[in-house]
């Protein structure tokens, strides 16, 4: 099945259009896994065999993006698990991981966090402004941001696992412009104070406390506002822009510019249009090979 992915489609846009695809992934909801669908790493070790078949293994990369929710434990980050029920499937995509020098990807979002507890945690140490920040009692490393932290407790949680060779990568975080009046923290200031001051911190080519020689790399989620999305109001206004284009506050990017990643182990990459739909023909494909497999995509709003 993943033949019937990978060569009509994903070779097409590799070797005709000459796109560079940074990796395809499986999203994974824990929450529906059922003993009679396809593991993950089973997934992932079928469209990979497909790639190393045709050569494409070392161009493209085969990982899964996981929710937050899969730590079960994340303070102090040294101390970061998986969740318990999840720990068989943990073991055998970390295998995969290892074995073919992939990255496991977090959605990490400080916001849920922020606004779950406000009183208890400083704006400034989710929003990477100046502030007196946290140091873990077991390791004495200093934190002065919660996104950081919460990468080094999914390192602890591989770790534990018993994998020391796997790189973090984030594969979503991000900030409302716009919530409900629960959803405490999600204005327009916030929302472009958080992506700015990451920018910053990639821009430096800097690590995580744990790791402080493997740059942080991240993807912003996300490019537009989704105005027909449903759920709390958040979940329509995490945009840099408008669905018509506009943006929705100026981060310095000029003009109208989709499918923009930000890396601190690259430059940041702002493709032209075509390339851009080029991209999201790719995410549309990545979709319905999950949709084919019946691996119901994770959602991202489960993340805490």
């Amino acid at each position: 099945m993943a033949t019937y992915f990978v060569r009509p489609r994903l070779l097409f846009l590799l070797l005709a259009l000459s796109v560079q695809v940074r990796g395809v992934g499986l999203g994974i909801n824990y929450g529906q896994l059922a003993d009679d669908l396809p593991t993950p790493s089973r997934d992932s070790v079928m469209l990979y065999t497909t790639l190393v078949d045709l050569g494409l293994d070392k161009q493209v990369i085969v990982t899964s993006a996981h929710p937050y929710t899969v730590i079960g434990i994340s303070y102090p980050p040294s101390s970061g698990t998986f969740r318990q029920d999840i720990i068989e499937y943990m073991h055998a995509i970390l295998a995969f991981h290892s074995q073919t020098k992939s990255p496991f990807l977090i959605n990490a979002y400080p916001f849920f966090a922020y606004k779950d507890d406000p009183t208890q945690i400083p704006l400034e140490y989710v929003l990477f402004q100046p502030n007196q920040g946290m140091t873990d009692p077991n390791t004495n490393l200093h934190y002065d941001n919660m996104l950081y932290a919460q990468v080094d407790a999914v390192y602890s949680a591989i770790k534990a696992v018993g994998y020391t060779d796997v790189d973090v990568k984030i594969s979503e975080t991000g900030w409302p412009s716009k919530g409900d009046p629960s959803e405490v923290g999600s204005t327009v200031q916030n929302a472009e104070l958080y992506p700015s001051n990451l920018l910053k911190r990639i821009q430096k080519k800097e690590g995580t406390p744990a790791k402080p020689s493997v740059p942080i790399d991240i993807y912003v989620f996300a490019l537009f506002n989704e105005n027909l999305k449903t759920g709390p109001t958040s979940e329509r206004n995490y945009g840099l822009f408008y669905p018509d284009g506009t943006p929705v506050y100026n981060i310095g990017l000029q003009g109208n510019v989709p499918g923009v990643i930000y890396s601190s182990a690259s430059n940041i990459k702002a493709p032209s249009t075509f390339i851009s739909l080029v991209i999201f023909a790719i995410a549309y494909l990545i979709r319905a090979y999950i949709t084919r497999i019946s691996v119901n995509e994770g959602e991202r709003n489960d993340n805490v």
